[in-house]
């Protein structure tokens, strides 16, 4: 597994040990979900065909213990996203920072999860993937034109009170950014 054992490694020796969670993958199509899982559990980078059902996939990552769903993107499987939210204890919410065309589309159905009552505790992880790309937008307007701007909770320290939300860019085919946002959301998990 490479660096990414280091990582999880690292995270184990830094006390974040011991932890489960629950984790959704969601997003529009083509953001990078179904490639995120392959290379959290493979460390390998595929193409992969749209994702048409929930991929589950358990992962053991130093200490921590995550049972992942990755949830296909386009419009016929985001109705079913609502019947995952059950004892969700993360969501990792991926936008593809390289077409701006599509963050009207992503901003709607990320406030549509913000407002859903069985999510209402959940820690949401907002990645900006394909930052590799050419017409990649950084973070800042991201967090604009998802509506985030100012509700961010902090990178550094778990909030005091609210729902811990975060945005961090990434590209998961040059290994980059979302390993930060794992080691963030792993504060939030329970100890198992």
């Amino acid at each position: 597994m490479g660096w990414f054992t280091w990582f999880w490694d690292i995270l184990q020796y830094l006390g974040f040990s011991n932890k489960c969670g629950k984790i959704l993958f969601l997003g529009l199509d083509n953001a990078g979900k179904t490639t995120l899982l392959g290379k959290l559990a493979t460390d390998q980078i595929h193409t992969h065909r749209p994702t048409f059902h929930p991929n589950t996939e358990e992962l053991h990552l130093g200490g921590i213990k995550l049972k992942t769903i990755d949830m296909g993107g386009h419009i016929e499987a985001r109705r079913l996203w609502k019947d995952y939210f059950a004892k969700v204890d993360g969501v990792v919410f991926l936008v593809d920072a390289n077409s701006p065309e599509r963050f009207e589309e992503a901003k709607k159905e990320l406030d549509s999860l913000l407002q859903a009552e069985e999510l209402a505790n959940v820690p949401f992880v907002v990645l900006g993937n394909k930052i590799d790309l050419p017409r990649a937008v950084p973070e800042d307007h991201l967090k604009a034109a998802l509506g985030l701007t100012g509700l961010t909770t902090g990178k550094t320290t778990k909030p005091q009170c609210g729902r811990p939300l975060e945005v961090f860019m990434c590209s998961v085919v040059k290994k980059v950014g979302y390993g930060d946002a794992f080691r963030w959301l792993s504060q939030f998990l329970q100890n198992a």
